[in-house]
């Protein structure tokens, strides 16, 4: 089975109708007209799920799906900015008349900067259709600052307030387009995301309940395979799978929202490195495998990577130390410590290498937990991940095998998604 891929760094690595005022009427207005691009039909969408064996878990298409390009006005980072962020908004078309409710969408870790989700051809777009658009659910995920048609100057990458608002000024944009594009909207919200896409969509839910409660009908929240523990992250001795990507993208995000993570960039990064770190993420011609290929970034292992790209003492310091800069920052945007009101889903595989969720999910939902909440359920779906993908339906042990690799290289970005996109359907078919 061939499902659709979220992203391929762990290859690269080991080798949203209820009205309701903003406190700020232009976010989430629209720049542009809604654009309609396609329309996938039920039987397009069937033969790719088919194809993929995608559709043993998204089910057959019940709705044709509209694929539309939104670009909406949005906050920037810090105080008083104003940009924008591009998007994607998916609606039911064909037989599929019900209102519907309006699942807002966060992607993970994106690292090229012209990419859309505003492209049919796109497979994460396209996982979005089949599991959710196709299935009656209207969609809207936004591209983030920084990428596609955003005039944002980076990418505020893990920074949770950020994340927050260009997930909820989409929502707006969704429904400011909504008569336009002949959606009709229930006026339930639901959040969801994968990856980084996890991180943002629980900094999103808390902030509609905790900001907007009256301007949003939050119904439920799935969360997926999220860094929602960043600081407890640094304190592991092993590096994860993608750590030259990831860790290196929020050390110098950071930097640009906080200006005090460091004070020199050649403390924190080897040459030659650090002479262009600082904006080479997102990137506009690189993807995950050749920024490994033309040795921009380090292949290796994970522990081989980190050493190539860091500084010995700033990764010392980040570990051990509960004032270095770096451990700070992540302190900003960690994701415990709030109580959600809507039902609430974590889900992940406990064998992922790159968001372990014995660092992220089982310390969010013992989070949860201790303050008695009864709404949040987590789920693990590494069985079934290893029965469908492992050796003998189990996962690979040696680490020196090819099948370990190939097991391991392919887990948070191509076998996890689809299993935690059925988790999340399941609980938001018991809210719509």
């Amino acid at each position: 089975m061939t499902y659709f891929r979220l992203t391929c760094v762990a290859t690269a690595a080991v080798l949203l109708v209820a009205c309701g005022g903003s406190d700020d009427p232009a976010r989430g207005a629209l720049i542009d007209p809604p654009a309609t691009l396609t329309t996938l039909t039920a039987a397009q969408i069937d033969a790719g799920t088919a194809a993929s064996g995608l559709q043993a878990i998204s089910g057959k298409a019940k709705c044709d799906v509209k694929v539309v390009a939104l670009n909406y006005a949005t906050a920037g980072a810090k105080s008083g900015e104003s940009t924008n962020a591009s998007g994607v908004m998916l609606v039911p078309a064909g037989s599929c008349t019900t209102a519907a409710a309006l699942v807002a969408y966060a992607k993970g870790t994106d690292v090229q900067k012209p990419r859309t989700l505003a492209n049919p051809q796109d497979s994460e777009t396209f996982l979005l259709a089949a599991m959710y658009a196709a299935q009656g659910y209207a969609v809207v995920a936004t591209d983030y600052l920084g990428f596609a048609k955003s005039g944002y100057s980076y990418h505020p990458y893990l920074h949770a307030d950020s994340e927050a608002t260009s997930v909820i000024d989409s929502v707006r944009a969704a429904r400011n387009a909504a008569g336009t594009v002949g959606a009709n909207l229930s006026g339930k919200v639901m959040f969801t995301g994968y990856s980084q896409g996890g991180h943002s969509s629980m900094a999103a839910h808390r902030a509609a309940e905790r900001d907007y409660g009256t301007e949003f009908n939050v119904v439920a929240g799935a969360h997926l395979a999220g860094p929602y523990n960043l600081s407890g992250s640094l304190r592991i001795p092993n590096a994860i799978a993608g750590v030259q990507f990831f860790v290196p993208y929020l050390v110098t995000a950071w930097q640009k929202v906080y200006g005090d993570v460091y004070s020199d960039v050649k403390t924190v990064f080897k040459t030659p490195y650090s002479g262009y770190i600082e904006n080479l993420l997102p990137n506009p011609t690189l993807n995950y495998t050749t920024l490994v290929t033309t040795g921009t970034l380090p292949g290796g292992t994970p522990n081989q990577a980190r050493d190539a790209v860091f500084q010995p003492d700033f990764i010392t310091g980040s570990q051990t130390s509960t004032t270095h800069p770096l451990y700070l920052a992540a302190k900003k945007n960690d994701l415990l410590g709030w109580s959600p009101k809507a039902r609430v889903l974590l889900c992940g595989g406990a064998g992922d290498p790159t968001v372990p969720p014995a660092i992220h999910q089982v310390v969010m939902k013992a989070d949860f937990d201790s303050r008695g909440l009864t709404n949040v359920t987590s789920v693990d779906v590494d069985p079934a991940i290893q029965a469908t993908f492992g050796v003998g339906g189990k996962a690979p042990t040696d680490p020196a095998s090819p099948e370990f690799a190939a097991y391991y290289g392919s887990y948070h970005g191509t076998y996890e998604p689809p299993f935690c996109h059925a988790q999340a359907r399941a609980v938001f078919e018991t809210v719509k």
